[in-house]
């Protein structure tokens, strides 16, 4: 072993063609309860990473617990999509411009930017249309209509709500500094893909902040109820959180509330167990989604949080096939020793 390896993350997730493994993907792990207390780690959990969409239904904490959310009429729909990632489907789009409405605001007032739908099929309906991709499209359209719900509630200017010192972003800042126990005003920080403010967390503090959210008992009473309320909205939803072919909705789908599950751009996931009272953060050192997706199902499977027989049915996602142009299978994307031992 050379002196690199002795110091790098492990390898979690291989990918195979034939019977070699062509492709190795390193990563940290961390698995805590809402004490801290650590169940599984793997790497080195204490580097600062960008936590990204992971944190999404920590985000969405403000649009709750400030009573927001009520002051407008809004409910489970609205918390889901403010969790979400979504593909950009009519039935995102539609359920955020009718967001939009109720509390005063427009498409123009959304500072995600334009991105096309990732999901194949809207994205074809949206050119046979003639349409052209716009924010209500992006991905992040959701947090941002929650943003923005808050800043009104707030009353605050709505133009500039993305910016790192706007009000609704330094109570968000407040918010995961809180559940995460860690002080976020000094350390390294950047932009989203959507605009919005990130900053470095240790993973292992977004394990925490993810376990909080799952065994909320010890939090103030708002905050509790509205992270319960976040959990039960995304485990009623997992289409708006994601969207067809997602691996998200797919393991809520099945696992239903015992396992919430939050992915992000470069690698990044999230989970909170209830039943175990367990959160979990892993970062995939290469930033690649597929094998971010094959390591949470694999923990999520150690874990018992998806049972045998909907692992069974979740197989190709929980292990795809590498597939040529010919749709033949030709190797698979399945988690190492070093993750599953």
């Amino acid at each position: 072993m050379t002196a690199i390896e002795a110091t790098a993350n492990p390898v979690l997730v291989e990918v195979t063609r034939g019977a070699m493994v062509e492709s190795r993907h390193r990563g940290a792990v961390a698995v805590v309860d809402a004490a801290g207390d650590v169940v599984l780690v793997r790497g080195a959990v204490e580097a600062p990473v960008y936590a990204r969409s992971a944190v999404k239904p920590l985000q969405a904490l403000a649009l709750v617990e400030t009573g927001a959310l009520d002051a407008f009429g809004l409910g489970d729909e609205e918390i889901a999509l403010a969790c979400a990632s979504h593909s950009g489907e009519p039935r995102h789009v539609e359920r955020v411009e009718h967001w939009l409405h109720k509390i005063g605001c427009a498409p123009a007032d959304l500072e995600c930017g334009p991105q096309p739908p990732t999901d194949p099929a809207a994205l074809r309906r949206l050119w046979r249309q003639g349409g052209e991709p716009s924010a209500l499209h992006n991905n992040c359209s959701g947090k941002h209509a929650g943003f923005l719900t808050v800043a009104r509630h707030m009353g605050k200017p709505t133009k500039g709500y993305i910016g790192f010192g706007h009000p609704v972003q330094r109570l968000v800042r407040g918010i995961l500094a809180d559940m995460s126990g860690t002080e976020l005003e000094d350390v390294p920080r950047g932009i989203d893909g959507c605009g919005i403010p990130v900053v470095a967390i240790p993973l292992v503090r977004i394990a925490v902040a993810m376990a909080r959210m799952a065994a909320p008992a010890d939090l103030p009473a708002e905050r509790r109820e509205a992270a319960l309320r976040i959990r039960a909205a995304m485990a009623a939803h997992p289409f708006l959180v994601g969207g067809t072919n997602r691996f998200s909705t797919a393991i809520m789908e099945a696992a239903g509330a015992r396992a919430v599950v939050k992915g992000g751009a470069e690698g990044v996931y999230g989970a909170m167990l209830p039943e175990a009272g367990l959160g979990i953060a892993l970062k995939i050192d290469d930033g690649a989604g597929r094998a971010a997706e094959v390591a949470m199902g694999s923990l999520l499977c150690r874990l018992k949080a998806i049972d045998p027989a909907h692992a069974a049915h979740l197989a190709d996602r929980l292990e795809p096939a590498v597939l040529n142009w010919a749709g033949r299978e030709v190797g698979r994307i399945q988690p190492a020793d070093s993750l599953i031992a």
